[in-house]
């Protein structure tokens, strides 16, 4: 390029002239290439983040993983894709194109299968090939796991961790796997808050075109992709520092979540239901104020719970009222609950108290 600017030069231009195209050239090129960069890796850092929400995809790599990480650059997102290792083993080129993006990688189990059907040493093998498969393809190894169908119990927690693997559910449904229109899917996403996962699937069309306006939203809220914290399995900053210190995004839920009234020097709980089948539903519960906690949850009869996770449960009598107690394993619990015939009612947090 400077070799042309050489041969092009006339003896009767002055020398600022010369100058000044050199450095606009100079100024292009860099232009350019940071524009390069910038679409190939991280969110515009001209963003104001005010907080960070988990955009994640399962199912992957899918013939359509190459046209979903397009429109994901294209709108400078970053995203965790829960990889199944069987479409990993045999789509390993794809596989690696999404690290190559900016994109997390994480185990989705080999096949889908329900895994709580599984023994234990059925379910370790099942999520150590899945780590192989992903780390062979791009030299990552996973440390984040998502059970398929959010189906999780004790003993597959357990073993996940074992491996060195976070389970991550959910806490907003996107409903792309349900048929949801664009305008569906955009209105789901809408609802993440700080530190939010949403549910999303690799291979729908209208999981992509939703992309640029889910984009919008957040950014008109201070909101910005980030990573899932291998530790608490909320969303962080893509470095993996925690949020910056701000009042919440303005806006709530149109129907809001229940929730216990703090008490003085307590906690606070709120649920929310990120997803709803024909049987059964789950529920996730967030806990503030306090990392060593007791939530109680009362269940409508007949409804049951099926299964739990991050917390240590304990029943009543009765069997319908269940206190959680903080595990470790962070400030968010959940659980499955078989509605047995009633598809409306929902748990009701009773209380939160530290200790």
């Amino acid at each position: 390029m400077y070799a042309s600017i050489r041969r092009s030069r006339r003896p009767s231009a002055p020398r600022t002239s010369r100058l000044t195209v050199r450095l606009a050239v100079l100024a292009s090129t860099v232009a350019l290439t940071a524009a390069g960069l910038a679409v190939a890796a991280t969110p515009s850092s001209a963003a104001t983040c005010n907080g960070y929400v988990g955009l994640t995809f399962d199912d992957g790599p899918t013939g359509s993983t190459s046209a979903l990480l397009s429109v994901l650059r294209a709108n400078n997102a970053r995203a965790t894709m829960f990889n199944v290792g069987q479409n990993v083993q045999n789509n390993q080129s794809a596989a690696r194109a999404q690290v190559d993006a900016g994109m997390w990688v994480a185990n989705h189990s080999w096949n889908h299968a329900h895994m709580t059907s599984m023994n234990q040493s059925q379910m370790q093998s099942d999520l150590s090939q899945t780590n192989s498969a992903i780390q062979a393809a791009t030299g990552v190894r996973p440390q984040l796991f998502r059970p398929p169908y959010g189906e999780t119990n004790s003993t597959l927690q357990s073993v996940a961790s074992s491996l060195g693997l976070r389970q991550v559910i959910w806490d907003v449904d996107s409903q792309d796997w349900n048929g949801a229109s664009v305008s569906q899917i955009v209105s789901n996403a809408s609802r993440l808050q700080d530190g939010q996962v949403i549910l999303m699937h690799d291979g729908i069309q209208n999981t992509r075109d939703a992309i640029p306006q889910i984009m919008a939203n957040l950014s008109s809220r201070n909101l910005c992709p980030g990573m899932i914290s291998p530790s608490t399995g909320r969303a962080v900053a893509p470095d993996g520092t925690p949020p910056p210190t701000t009042p919440p995004p303005t806006g709530t839920p149109t129907t809001p979540p229940p929730t216990t009234p703090p008490p003085s020097g307590g906690c606070t709980a709120t649920a929310t239901t990120p997803n709803v089948w024909g049987d059964r539903y789950n529920t996730s519960v967030t806990v503030q104020g306090a990392s060593n906690w007791t939530v109680v949850v009362a269940l409508t009869p007949p409804q049951r719970v099926s299964t739990t996770w991050n917390g240590s449960p304990s029943w009543d009598s009765t069997g319908y009222v269940m206190t959680m107690r903080s595990n470790g394993s962070g400030n968010t619990f959940g659980f499955t609950t078989m509605m047995n015939g009633n598809s409306s009612a929902r748990p009701q947090i009773r209380s939160c108290t530290t200790g």
